[in-house]
């Protein structure tokens, strides 16, 4: 279905995602400007889980939620790793490297969809490691602030810094996973 609840979330977080990246051209303290995008970027992300949950609850899943779910995580992490590379908060390669696989695997998985071969690039427990890690580096990077809060002896920075750093590996490690897996499915259709 196209509009039924779970797709109301996905779409919903698509919507916002302006929200986060418009929350860093507020005339706010820097420190207010990073504790609002990190909590919009983990409640919208939250919403990536509950749609998920409530489709599969429900019993509302649909091809087109099934669609524009994955769509929209890519929309949020490309465009959560923008406004810190604007900002200064991740490197220029780390971004690259994250956002050319997303569009990469995503092209792989239509193409593979189109010749029938899709199981080939199921998600992977990698996969998931690699998007926990990027999450997790991405709410660090936005806060940018002192953890002290919850006690940890390092800032939000130096922790994101190293979280994102491994999510890029397991970013290269899943690219390099799925495309093996998928190699003979496409030499096949290659001949």
């Amino acid at each position: 279905m196209f509009w039924n609840l779970p797709t109301l979330l996905t779409w919903a977080r698509i919507v916002a995602i302006p929200l986060i990246v418009g929350v860093f051209y507020l005339p706010l303290p820097a420190a207010d400007v990073n504790m609002w995008a990190s909590v919009l970027f983990v409640v919208v992300a939250l919403t990536d889980w509950l749609d998920g949950w409530l489709a599969r609850r429900l019993n509302q899943t649909s091809s087109f939620g099934a669609f524009l779910d994955p769509v929209a995580d890519k929309f949020l992490v490309c465009a959560s790793l923008l406004i810190l590379l604007e900002v200064g908060r991740v490197n220029a390669m780390v971004a690259m490297v994250i956002i050319g696989r997303e569009i990469a695997i995503s092209a792989l998985r239509e193409w593979m969809a189109q010749i029938g071969a899709s199981r080939s690039v199921a998600v992977h427990m990698l996969g998931k490691l690699k998007t926990a890690a990027q999450m997790a580096a991405i709410v660090l990077l936005l806060y940018h602030g002192d953890l002290g809060f919850v006690g940890l002896p390092v800032d939000a920075q130096t922790l994101g810094t190293w979280l994102i750093y491994i999510a890029c590996g397991l970013t290269v490690w899943s690219m390099a996973y799925y495309l093996k897996k998928s190699l003979p499915d496409i030499v096949a259709k290659a001949r």
